[in-house]
C-alpha cells in the first residue's frame, strides 16, 4: 500500500479511507513489531469505539495483551506507557484537531514519544504482509485499566510552582472543544487552585461548539468570553489534547509561534542557554526571542516526533510548534497541552500579564493559505513551485523553503489532508500578503491546469 503515515499517524474519513479492516490489519501489524501489551486510548469522536476495538482485535489475534485507559489525552497515554515498563507500545485512536468524520491511529513507542519514521515504515511494511494469527489458546487478552488521565495530571502537577500558583488567584477560561481534555484540563486547574470557567467541556464527538482546530476563527466564544468575565487567560485545547493555545486578558487570539517564543525565553533563561527545536514553518520571531537571551535555535521538518527526536538527540531544553503543540522534556518528549497550561500560569506570575509580554515582541506578519489539493498530485505540485521559483535560496527540510532577503514563503502539502499549505513571512505586512496571493495563485492554477 506504500506510505500510510502521515505527520502524525494514519488519518483517513471513517468508513471511507479509515474503515475497519484497515483498523485490523494496523492492530496485527503493530502487535508484530511491538510485541507485547498495547496501551490504546480514544478521543472523543463517535467512530472512537469501533476502530479502538478493530484494532484491539487485532492486536489480540497475533498474541499481544491490550489495556484500554478510556477517552483521555493523547500525552496522558504517551505518560501512561513511558511509565509502565510492562507496556511494549500504546495506540491513540484520534484524528487530533481534523473534522469529527475523520479519525486515525496514532502509534507511541515504549518511550512514549511517537513512533519514528522508521518504526512506521516497518509497521507498514508487516501491514502489507499476510500476517499469521496465533493458536486459539495464545490469543491476547483485553482489561480496562482506570486512572491513567489522574496519573497524568498529578504528574504535570509535581513540575509546578503549584504555590505561587494558588496565590495568584487567577481566573481562566477553558476551552476543551468537546474532546479529550474534558476531564483532565478542569482536573489540573483545580488542583492548581485556578477558577475555571469551562466552555465546551462536555465529550461529544460531533464536536457541536466548534471545529476541534483551536484557530482564531474557531474561538470567537472563548474570546468573547474571556473579556466578558474579566479572566486572565483564555485556554483551548484541539481535540485530543495534545495542543494548547491562549488568549490574552484583552480577548485577543494568541498564535501558537509567539506563544511559543514567550515560553522558550523564559526556560533558555531558566536554564542559562540552551537549544530550541521547532519546524521550517515556525515564525522568525522565536529565533530573534531566543537568541536574545543567549540560546539557540534548530529547525527540523514539521511533526512533532521529529522535533521531539531532534531534541532527544541534542537535548533541547524546549521545543514545539507554531500550531500550539508544546515538548517539555523536563516532563515528557512530545506535545503536552496540559503542561502547557502550567507552564503559561507560571509564566504570567513571573513576568506579567499575556498581553504586556507580547507587546514585547518583535513583529513579523504571517500569511497563511491552504488549498484543496488531491494527494497524488501534491508531489508535481512541489516539482512545480521549484522549478518555476525565481529565489535561489531554498530550503529543503520539509517541502520547500524560499528565504528572500525581507521574506520568506514555506510551500509544503498536508501530511494528514488532501490539503496544500502556503505560509509566508515577512515584517512588511503588504509583502506577506503580496507572495503569499502570488504563491497560492501559482498553486491554484497549476491544479486548474492538471
Amino acid at each position: 500500500m506504500g506510505r500510510m503515515f502521515g505527520t502524525n499517524g494514519v488519518r483517513g474519513v471513517v468508513n471511507q479511507d479509515m474503515d475497519i479492516k484497515l483498523a485490523m490489519q494496523m492492530g496485527k501489524a503493530v502487535g508484530v513489531v511491538f510485541p507485547g501489551t498495547a496501551a490504546i486510548a480514544t478521543d472523543t469522536r463517535v467512530s472512537a469505539d469501533m476502530l479502538r476495538t478493530a484494532v484491539s482485535a487485532g492486536l489480540m489475534s497475533v498474541g499481544c495483551d491490550v489495556v484500554f485507559l478510556g477517552a483521555i489525552p493523547t500525552p496522558a497515554l504517551q505518560y501512561y506507557v513511558k511509565t509502565n515498563d510492562s507496556i511494549a507500545c500504546g495506540i491513540m485512536i484520534t484524528a487530533s484537531h481534523n473534522p469529527p468524520e475523520f479519525n486515525g491511529i496514532k502509534v507511541v513507542a515504549p518511550d512514549g514519544t511517537e513512533a519514528s519514521k522508521e518504526q512506521e515504515s516497518a509497521i507498514e511494511d508487516k501491514y502489507d504482509e499476510i500476517i499469521p494469527e496465533v493458536p486459539w489458546n495464545m490469543v491476547g487478552g483485553y482489561r480496562f485499566v482506570p486512572g491513567a488521565d489522574d496519573a497524568y495530571v498529578d504528574a504535570v502537577v509535581s513540575k509546578l510552582d503549584v504555590e505561587a500558583i494558588r496565590a495568584a488567584n487567577l481566573t481562566v477560561v477553558l476551552d476543551c472543544a468537546n474532546g479529550a481534555a474534558f476531564h483532565t484540563s478542569p482536573l489540573l486547574l483545580k488542583k492548581l487552585g485556578v477558577r475555571a470557567i469551562t466552555i465546551n467541556g462536555n465529550p461529544q464527538g460531533e464536536f457541536p461548539g466548534h471545529p476541534s482546530e483551536p484557530t482564531a476563527d474557531n474561538l470567537a466564544d472563548l474570546c468573547k468570553m474571556v473579556v466578558d468575565t474579566h479572566a486572565d487567560l483564555g485556554i483551548a485545547h484541539d481535540g485530543d489534547a495534545d495542543r494548547c493555545v491562549f488568549v490574552d486578558s484583552n480577548g485577543t487570539y494568541v498564535p501558537g509561534d509567539k506563544t511559543l517564543a514567550i515560553l522558550a525565553k523564559g526556560i533558555v533563561m531558566a536554564n542559562g542557554g540552551g537549544e530550541v527545536v521547532t519546524p521550517v514553518a515556525t515564525s522568525s520571531v522565536v529565533d530573534d526571542t531566543v537568541k536574545s537571551v543567549k540560546g539557540t535555535v534548530v529547525r527540523t521538518a514539521v511533526g512533532s516526533p521529529i522535533v521531539a527526536r531532534k531534541m532527544m538527540d541534542d537535548g533541547g531544553v524546549f521545543g514545539g510548534e507554531e500550531n500550539g503543540g508544546l515538548i517539555f522534556p523536563d516532563h515528557q518528549y512530545c506535545r503536552d497541552g496540559a503542561m502547557a497550561i502550567g507552564r503559561m500560569l507560571e509564566c504570567i506570575i513571573r513576568n506579567g500579564p499575556l498581553n504586556f509580554q507580547l507587546a514585547a515582541l518583535p513583529i513579523y506578519y504571517t500569511e497563511k493559505r491552504k488549498m484543496e489539493c488531491p494527494n497524488d498530485l501534491k508531489d508535481a505540485v512541489m516539482k512545480f513551485l521549484e522549478s518555476h521559483a525565481t529565489i535561489k535560496n531554498k530550503d529543503k527540510t520539509d517541502g520547500l523553503k524560499l528565504v528572500s532577503r525581507d521574506f520568506w514563503v514555506l510551500a509544503r502539502p498536508s501530511g494528514t489532508e488532501p490539503i496544500f499549505r502556503i505560509y509566508v513571512e515577512s515584517k512588511d505586512k503588504e509583502k506577506a500578503i503580496k507572495n503569499a496571493d502570488k504563491y497560492q495563485k501559482m498553486v491554484e492554477s497549476f491544479l486548474s491546469s492538471v
